[in-house]
């Protein structure tokens, strides 16, 4: 019987100022192997480290925008996303959020859970964390 070595997973961090920095200790994405996982984002603008003025649409809007930096810095596209998970403070605000999200993933969407939050960090309207595969058709 031949014995396989398993080969050392390889982790690295992805870092932007195109979007909000980490506050905490986490990343703000992380590449594993062919897997880019992006943590979760809030409406910081990442120029005046502030929320996007007006409801959740114009929050959904900035969160995606930060979570496209944060994917191009790892050198993938919104288009190589796989699966997403959203958390709105308010169901009731679906239909804004998915409004303005399907104007990021109007082709081919990932595969996406949505739940109701207690509370979200600084008491956004939204969160959305992502996973995006390295090398995907699209």
């Amino acid at each position: 019987m031949v014995e396989i070595e398993p080969m050392p997973a390889v982790k690295d961090t992805v870092a932007t100022d195109r979007a909000p920095g980490a506050i905490g200790p986490y990343s703000q994405a992380v590449r594993a192997g062919d897997l880019v996982f992006a943590s979760g984002q809030i409406p910081i603008d990442p120029a005046t480290g502030e929320f996007v003025a007006g409801g959740v649409a114009e929050q959904t809007e900035q969160v995606l925008r930060n979570l496209t930096a944060v994917f191009e810095a790892a050198g993938v596209g919104m288009n190589q996303v796989v699966k997403t998970t959203v958390f709105l403070a308010d169901m009731d605000d679906f239909t804004a959020m998915n409004e303005v999200y399907g104007r990021f993933f109007s082709a081919e969407p990932p595969a996406r859970a949505t739940v109701q939050a207690a509370r979200l960090p600084r008491d956004a309207r939204v969160e959305i964390e992502a996973i995006a595969v390295i090398g995907n058709r699209g």
